[in-house]
């Protein structure tokens, strides 16, 4: 463990990451690549220890009676730490995203081209609440594009979270490169190494990644740059032409993420020109797989067995299986409601129509659009180049996906023809 006694240590160790990162850029493409396979390696070797250690992580929060939803977060399953390993194998076998060239829109004068290239930030950190196994995948994303790494993890998984970065140490041990690569802030050096983290000049994006209170105080508090995640609170506008067997799968795929459903929708905006009865018949398919129902006024009339829904739940996420209704007049209002309340991150539309679903993605400020099919967030998607961290709410070259272009950059150089 790094000795983080006073602020000058932590700015210390900060440039020995960063020191990391480069030798972590010489060593090329080859060797991160194999360092990936080195790690995934590790994580599966050490499967058994990580898991011995949860358990202890498990039992430790049950005392400290740590909120279920969060204990869920928590508890590693021997598929989650197998499907980490996977990202990693999957990231080493894409090869190297850095280094693209392109030519500079314009010369600043005859005798000077330019171009850019695609190169890694530097230093990321990624502040976390449980989710275990996220120490492994951040440090995969970090590792491909060349960026050295700071972990923050939370208090309630510290035993596995040090078992994790055993086995990411190792692996860099085994490659020959250095330690430094991944520093990770523990429990014993307490809160005020993350106060310094959130202030540290040498830190060039910090990733907060659990509800949104973590996220938000990571966003006041920050002096850095911050990238913030976004988690539920998506919407879905049910249009008049729109069909129940479009929307049912929708919704319910939408919270099958495990183990967070990121992009489940949990708002639902009802045409109201739309057939009644088939809202009702959502309501007992959704009754039937243990959802909890809200609805505004407007609805209770025709739902009498839905709980009513307060001003306070349309601005926040449930993180869990609940849905709220609500009836709105047409689209503009839909996305106006939906621009005002939801976290921007991901929201959809059900439609027969064309000209209604390109005039929604024109209204709605979402960083992603879904139509017709269901948002759910997959980790560890068919397209390796895709594997994503979570969803931002933040729009541009995420794209609303934290995977590895939210962790580079484009470095433009200029060069004299003379």
């Amino acid at each position: 463990m790094v000795n983080l006694a006073t602020q000058a240590d932590f700015s210390a160790a900060v440039g020995q990451v960063r020191q990391a990162s480069v030798e972590l850029v010489v060593a090329g493409a080859d060797t991160q690549s194999k360092l990936l396979e080195v790690v995934a390696t590790e994580l599966e070797r050490c499967l058994d220890d990580i898991l011995e250690a949860n358990t202890l992580d498990l039992e430790a929060s049950l005392d400290m009676a740590v909120p279920e939803r969060v204990l869920d977060w928590l508890k590693l399953t021997p598929e989650r730490l197998q499907t980490a390993a996977k990202i990693l194998r999957r990231l080493a076998y894409l090869g190297d995203p850095r280094g693209l060239l392109y030519p500079a829109p314009s010369r600043q004068s005859k005798a000077v081209a330019g171009y850019g290239q695609v190169v890694p930030l530097g230093v990321v950190a990624l502040v976390y609440e449980a989710f275990p196994e996220l120490a492994a995948i951040m440090a995969g994303l970090s590792l491909r594009t060349g960026n050295g790494l700071i972990l923050k993890g939370s208090n309630e998984a510290s035993q596995t979270n040090q078992v994790i970065l055993q086995a990411l140490h190792q692996a860099l041990d085994q490659v020959g490169l250095p330690q430094h690569c991944i520093l990770s802030l523990t429990e014993e050096q307490g809160d005020v190494a993350r106060t310094w983290l959130l202030q540290e000049p040498g830190v060039d994006l910090i990733i907060p990644y659990g509800r949104p209170g973590l996220v938000q105080q990571v966003v006041r508090q920050a002096g850095v740059p911050v990238l913030p995640t976004a988690m539920g609170n998506c919407y879905l506008y049910w249009s008049a032409t729109g069909q129940l067997d479009t929307v049912t799968p929708m919704i319910v795929n939408s919270h099958r993420g495990e183990p967070d459903a990121v992009n489940a929708i949990e708002k639902v905006l009802v045409h109201r020109g739309s057939n009644l009865s088939a809202v009702v018949q959502l309501c007992h398919t959704l009754w039937d797989q243990d959802f909890t129902l809200l609805a505004d006024e407007a609805l209770l009339a025709d739902l009498p067995d839905v709980k009513p829904a307060t001003e306070a739940d349309w601005g926040r996420p449930f993180l869990g299986k609940t849905v709220a209704l609500r009836l709105v007049d047409d689209i503009q209002a839909a996305a106006t409601w939906i621009n005002r309340y939801s976290s921007g991150h991901v929201n959809a539309i059900a439609t027969e129509s064309y000209g209604e679903s390109s005039r929604f993605t024109q209204l709605v400020t979402s960083a992603v659009v879904y139509v017709n099919t269901s948002p759910r967030f997959v980790r560890n998607p068919a397209q390796a180049s895709a594997i994503a961290l979570g969803m931002t709410a933040q729009r541009g070259r995420c794209s609303g996906f934290v995977g590895l272009s939210a962790l580079l950059t484009t470095q433009h150089i200029l060069q004299g023809l003379e």
